[in-house]
């Protein structure tokens, strides 16, 4: 029976101690440079993450950094620019070694994404905008279109170069 026990194992563990805005950033251009009369935004997002080790031990940060730009259809002028750099911090144990990293970047986001979420709605509502609600982010696909950008990139530096 206990060695039943033992061969278990211990699933992982994770805990959020904490979450913050490490850096917000929000630029109303268009109530800087008046409404134009014909205002059809275009709205793109760029999200990138970051996970690192804290000195304490099973601790770690985990972010979102989400850059917002909103353009006029009509003439692409710039309506609003909004960036923001959210923290997770985690507690996490019992998790390999080799699926720490995934766990950081799909995981730990998936977990405080919602927040980053609220905080976009809030301030572009605030900033004089219609609240903008963003959609899902694929946190797996992305990791898996960063391991396969690297892995071309290292596939490019090992091929034999020509000599021109």
């Amino acid at each position: 029976m206990a060695e039943e026990q033992a061969a278990q194992p211990t699933p992982p563990n994770m805990r959020v101690l904490g979450q913050f805005i490490r850096d917000l950033s929000f630029e109303n251009i268009m109530a800087q440079k008046g409404a134009p009369e014909d205002v059809q935004p275009d709205v793109q997002v760029q999200v990138n993450l970051d996970a690192k080790k804290r000195q304490v031990d099973n601790q770690y940060e985990a972010s979102i950094m989400l850059k917002v730009t909103s353009k006029n259809k009509t003439d692409d002028k710039m309506l609003f620019l909004m960036e923001l750099d959210y923290v997770g911090i985690f507690h996490i144990e019992n998790v390999a070694e080799e699926q720490l990293h995934p766990f950081l970047m799909i995981e730990c986001p998936r977990m405080i994404f919602p927040f980053v979420r609220r905080v976009v709605s809030d301030v572009t509502r605030d900033g004089g905008f219609p609240p903008l609600n963003l959609e899902n982010v694929d946190f797996l696909g992305m990791y898996r279109n960063e391991i396969a950008r690297r892995q071309a990139e290292q596939a490019d530096d090992a091929s034999p170069k020509a000599d021109a």
